[in-house]
């Protein structure tokens, strides 16, 4: 069965990095649509950034433009968020998610087919 298994979260202070990793199972890995998306509680699942098959395209929230950066390594069927510059309003539970019936990357979170449990991450101001 698909299996996506996040890691890397944690506590970091305000301006420190993260770099959350998703592990793929059970799918071919390098078909599909990736994401990353997070949520705070009493809020709505929120888009963070996604990448096409290849890695060859990739989009974000305009709130992480240049601060963080999706990629992927289909060799080792995980994906990857790396965040720099972090700020307390980061704060959230991140999720990966993988689509499977889509061409074009979307951001509504209804498009994508698999989730993951999910990591905390926290910064302290």
């Amino acid at each position: 069965q698909v299996q996506l298994v996040e890691s890397g979260g944690g506590l970091v202070q305000a301006g420190g990095s993260l770099r959350l990793s998703c592990a793929a199972s059970g799918l071919t890995f390098s078909s599909y649509i990736m994401a990353w998306f997070r949520q705070v509680p009493g809020k709505e699942r929120e888009f963070v950034a996604n990448i096409k098959w290849s890695g060859s395209s990739t989009y974000y929230a305009d709130s992480v433009k240049g601060r963080f950066t999706i990629s992927r390594d289909n060799a080792k069927n995980t994906a990857y968020l790396q965040m720099n510059n972090l700020k307390p309003e980061d704060t959230a539970v991140y999720y990966c998610a993988v689509d499977r019936t889509s061409f074009v990357p979307r951001i509504a979170s209804g498009a994508y087919d698999y989730w993951g449990q999910g990591t905390q991450v926290t910064v302290s101001s």
